[in-house]
């Protein structure tokens, strides 16, 4: 199987979670690879061409929605941004405990059933 490439979107808050789903991308049977962009500095117009460009270059996104999600413009731009170039996103809920509604965004819980869906679809 081809692997994919996926864009991970999450708040900076939630980075220990993204490590954990980067650590499940590293899995050998895994059938994806993933992008981070993750900043801790605001969001000048560089960053956004280069998120811009490695979305444009990704199969699809995977948001990490959390109650940090309503918060962060960085991960709402990065989800827009997806839509603008007509790319498929999925929300995984960031922890089992924290059910956060992102408007717009389809959000499933957190299993690796789940995330192999999202990745056949793309």
């Amino acid at each position: 199987m081809e692997k994919k490439t996926v864009f991970v979107a999450f708040a900076i808050e939630d980075e220990r979670q993204r490590d954990f789903l980067k650590g499940q991308s590293l899995n050998t049977k895994s059938p994806f690879e993933y992008i981070d962009m993750s900043v801790k500095e605001p969001y000048a117009t560089a960053w956004k061409d280069k998120v811009r460009t490695r979305i444009k270059r990704s199969d699809g996104v995977i948001a990490l929605v959390s109650k940090n999600s309503l918060s962060s413009s960085g991960e709402k731009w990065e989800i827009g941004c997806a839509r603008e170039e007509g790319k498929k996103v999925l929300g995984i809920w960031a922890y089992s405990d924290d059910r956060t509604n992102l408007p717009g965004v389809r959000t499933v819980s957190w299993t690796w059933s789940h995330i192999e869906d999202f990745i056949d679809s793309l």
